[in-house]
């Protein structure tokens, strides 16, 4: 279905310019986030994936270098970068945003559990497995950098029919400026909705100027 209206909603979403980096959610790479990527490289962005292979393990231990990649790549750019995050991959998006707002422009989620810790996910044992933190060690983490707000804008896309991720738990009122978007839809469908693409090319072609 998807397929079959990405050329209408081509026409129907406004085009932009501009870096954009998608980074995938837990256990999935890069290959989860090509279909979006490929829409919003045909609206004109310079889009670009997180390159760092399935996200598992610990997801700070992901932040210095990701950090680090994209201090490299603001070198060569006129503007900052928006971050796209699928699940845990908008969590780090956020934490980016936390630590280097210099570095983000605009952090866009999809289905990302921004509260309770393990507790706000059907897969938090799961988790909790495949990072060896426990789910007490994960809630202090997250307490710890909360104290610090994220400065840069947010736009949180959920879903009451989210399955995986409580969609309580991707509501942020502890940040200046966050936007929350609800559409319909499964948590492993995010990446293939038309409607959270509708939203994302909306939502940078506010930010980026074509």
């Amino acid at each position: 279905m998807l397929l079959m209206q990405l050329p209408i909603m081509r026409m129907q979403t406004a085009r932009g310019a501009g870096p954009v980096m998608v980074l995938p959610g837990f256990m999935a790479d890069d290959t989860s986030t090509w279909l979006l990527r490929r829409f919003l490289d045909s609206l004109g962005y310079d889009v670009v994936p997180w390159g760092q292979g399935t996200n598992r393990g610990p997801m700070m231990a992901y932040l210095p270098r990701l950090i680090l990649q994209l201090e490299a790549w603001c070198d060569d750019l006129d503007q900052k970068p928006t971050l796209v995050g699928w699940s845990r991959g908008g969590t780090l998006a956020r934490e980016i945003a936390r630590d280097r707002p210099d570095l983000v422009r605009l952090v866009v989620t999809m289905g990302s559990p921004v509260r309770g810790g393990v507790h706000g996910t059907s897969i938090g044992r799961y988790v909790s497995s495949q990072t060896g933190l426990t789910p007490e060690q994960i809630m202090r983490v997250l307490q710890e950098r909360q104290r610090q707000p994220i400065e840069v804008p947010i736009h949180a896309i959920y879903s009451k029919t989210d399955g995986v991720v409580a969609w309580q738990a991707c509501m942020d009122d502890l940040n200046p400026d966050v936007t929350h978007h609800r559409v319909e839809g499964s948590h492993v469908g995010l990446g293939f909705n038309a409607n959270v693409y509708r939203i994302v090319g909306k939502v940078l072609a506010m930010f980026h100027a074509g």
